[in-house]
């Protein structure tokens, strides 16, 4: 199983549009952070997109990425969602539907706001050809479990993912007790981690931190984060099984 991270910065990305701060100006590429996103290839050849940023297109062109065989959202904000039009090149290659998989009302909400894609493959490509699934529970997809993670978001329940003795958390502000059942004996964590500041939506460093350290993940890399974050200065203060995520990075691990 290879993981990439095509995206670790919050809502805004990094360099912020108008920013003359030391990280937006930075020539270091670990601090250009596009939209929050991963992938997830398996060793069967199947590949698994955890949510369509807006920066999509962006990042599968840099990555060379041409296969999308499912999709996991963790919630529907618009930077964790709103590059769903570009599911549509990946239709076209592969000449398939893509499944999308997500909350009740994560789901509700694609079909709602981006009905337009969800229709059955026919004779034109020219959209996306979608199909919504809602979960709750652990399921199988492509031969691996994935398990859906209860997180609060603000007020908002929304999903990280356990796959295999990976799992990803963004857009934390608490993981509930009963979720930490579902994080033992992990080999990675992405954990979100917005800034040094506290945050009514998200968990912040020291929160980050706390959490890694409960969760006891054999590395964890930290994701979702704000150009407050310099690469450099941010690695210098964690523990040595905390890392820095940048966008590129790839993680192999043998399940």
């Amino acid at each position: 199983m290879q993981l990439t991270m095509l995206g670790v910065g919050s809502s805004a990305g990094t360099p912020m549009i108008g920013c003359q701060c030391g990280t937006c100006k930075s020539t270091d590429k670990k601090n250009h952070r596009t939209r929050c996103s991963s992938v997830i290839e398996l060793d069967n050849g199947k590949v698994i997109l955890i949510d369509t940023g807006p920066d999509l297109r962006q990042q599968a062109l840099r990555e060379g990425l041409t296969q999308v065989d499912a999709v996991l959202y963790t919630h529907t904000h618009a930077d964790h969602l709103h590059g769903i039009d570009d599911l549509r090149s990946f239709c076209q290659i592969q000449r398939s539907q893509i499944p999308l998989y997500g909350s009740p009302e994560a789901m509700k909400h694609i079909a709602d706001k981006f009905g337009y894609t969800l229709r059955e493959a026919g004779n034109f490509w020219d959209l996306p050809i979608l199909k919504v699934n809602p979960v709750t529970t652990p399921f199988s997809l492509f031969d691996q479990l994935i398990t859906p993670i209860p997180i609060k978001h603000g007020n908002s329940d929304i999903f990280g993912y356990r796959i295999g003795n990976i799992a990803y958390i963004t857009d934390a502000s608490k993981i509930p007790e009963s979720s930490f059942d579902l994080l033992r004996n992990l080999d990675v964590l992405l954990l979100d981690c917005l800034r040094y500041e506290t945050h009514y939506s998200h968990i912040n460093l020291e929160q980050s931190l706390a959490y890694a350290g409960q969760i006891a993940a054999k590395k964890t890399y930290l994701i979702h984060m704000t150009h407050d974050m310099e690469y450099s200065k941010l690695s210098s203060e964690l523990p040595e099984n905390v890392l820095v995520g940048y966008d590129g990075l790839k993680l192999r691990l043998t399940m």
